[in-house]
């Protein structure tokens, strides 16, 4: 009864409250990255291809639905799913990117994409760590 009242089982981990957490706070500085056009990797993904500030300034505003979604996941436990829906999709636009001939068409010969695929992979295991995460914390519930 009292687990009812508290919304127990709507409530993540701490160790899957954190994780989100820390996606959130990725995502704020990716979007101030983007906002400023601050090449990082991890931060800003094509960090070393040609860009217009504006379409930056777009993505990072875009940005800010992950932010808040993250948030909210961290929160409640209803929310994750679709922070992992948003996520997987994400390595999967990403993956699909790297391997696209228009991102080859800006490269120069010598470019290797290696560094995006690390960027990606890292992403996805970000994604597997969540995810890894959510279904231990639903077979608690």
């Amino acid at each position: 009864m009292l687990g009812k009242l508290l919304c127990i089982e709507d409530m993540n981990s701490p160790l899957l409250k954190y994780a989100l957490l820390a996606g959130m706070v990725y995502f704020c500085c990716m979007a101030v990255a983007h906002y400023f056009g601050i090449k990082l990797p991890l931060l800003f993904v094509y960090y070393d291809t040609p860009f217009y500030a504006y379409q930056d300034k777009i993505i990072s505003f875009a940005v800010v639905s992950y932010i808040a979604l993250f948030y909210s996941a961290a929160q409640n436990r209803e929310v994750v799913p679709a922070a992992l829906i948003v996520l997987g999709a994400t390595v999967l636009g990403l993956a699909s990117v790297n391997g696209s001939d228009a991102l080859a068409s800006v490269l120069e010969e010598s470019q290797s994409t290696l560094p995006y695929w690390v960027q990606t992979g890292l992403i996805a295991v970000y994604f597997v760590v969540l995810l890894v995460l959510y279904l231990r914390d639903k077979e608690k519930a």
